[in-house]
């Protein structure tokens, strides 16, 4: 079987799983998270030095239903490019530049209360070597945020404008990459009321990720790559043993399949499948120690573009 004809039948198999998770994301969802999935799919959304690592405009939309409970993440993030003049017959020719931006918007609705916010980021990577194959990136995301809760006692609603800021180091090579970051640095807003003190439910987080790329096959294109996500917050620091996720991705020309494993008892398995320019993912998880009647799986999905300039110098197939 040819190399096409495998890309054929991975795309079917993805799609026929795409309907399946369909029919498991009508029973609902009990875990109410901004998408979980944002590791995978988004993950300069933790950490800002991660925009305009890759060298092409990435417009993703990421969604997750859960009950009464839906959230909703459009975002997109660039190198910003430049263009020399070609000589004669030569045509022009696009570089990119050290300098790397994005943007976000979400809504998050739980039932009573709503959070809608915008942020922007921008990033700078340093070039560690003449040929440009390693970067050091320092990214920084200003947010601004939108609460609303009501407040049945008092037949109100509440409203809190709040800002926020994130930050973050990324390192990315030809094969290994690790970054840190803080997003919610600000904290969460106080806001007193009649009753006592009513706190917007926004948490300073930390996150620590690492990984290696392991190439398995040049000829076909597949790569394993293992890595590892710690994340913790004010509250969890003394428990950050319980916040490891350990990842392994297995890249196959077009398609990535991926899984997790949560040491707080949760298994994560995830999809991808790029298309020339754009690129579809889902991802399930489940607890793999409470009954399935008990704890129902989680589905989430993305949709997304990926728009490479025709005309520069380094253009590369390859979109992970």
């Amino acid at each position: 079987m040819g190399l096409k004809s495998n890309r054929q039948v991975i795309g079917r198999i993805f799609l026929i799983l795409l309907f399946v998770f369909s029919f498991c994301s009508a029973n609902g969802q009990q875990t109410s998270l901004n998408p979980i999935s944002y590791w995978v799919f988004v993950p300069y959304i933790y950490n800002p030095a991660m925009v305009g690592s890759k060298d092409f405009l990435s417009i993703g939309v990421n969604a997750a239903f859960q009950g009464e409970s839906n959230t909703q993440l459009i975002s997109g993030n660039t190198r910003i490019t430049k263009t020399n003049s070609g000589y004669f017959s030569s045509p022009d020719i696009i570089e990119f530049r050290n300098t790397g931006i994005g943007a976000s918007v979400f809504n998050d609705f739980d039932g009573l209360s709503r959070n809608v916010g915008l942020s922007v980021s921008g990033s700078y990577q340093l070039p560690l070597n003449t040929h440009k194959l390693s970067f050091l990136s320092f990214g920084l995301s200003v947010k601004e945020e939108y609460h609303t809760i009501t407040a049945e006692l008092e037949n109100t609603v509440k409203k809190t404008f709040y800002p926020n800021l994130d930050f973050g180091i990324y390192y990315y090579g030809t094969n290994f990459f690790t970054g840190l970051s803080a997003i919610n640095i600000f904290g969460s807003p106080w806001k007193p009321d009649t009753l006592g003190v009513f706190k917007v439910p926004v948490s300073r987080e930390y996150f620590f990720t690492a990984g290696y790329k392991i190439l398995l096959s040049k000829s076909l294109n597949i790569v394993l790559e293992p890595s590892v996500l710690i994340l913790a917050s004010d509250s969890t620091f003394s428990k950050i043993s319980n916040n490891i996720n350990p990842i392994i991705k297995l890249y196959l020309e077009d398609f990535c399949l991926g899984t997790s494993f949560l040491s707080k008892g949760k298994i994560s398995i995830f999809a991808q499948f790029r298309y020339p320019r754009f690129y579809i993912g889902a991802l399930y998880e489940l607890a793999n120690k409470t009954p399935y009647y008990k704890t129902k799986p989680i589905v989430e999905f993305t949709l997304g573009i990926n728009l490479q300039p025709d005309k520069s110098r380094f253009s590369n197939h390859s979109h992970w």
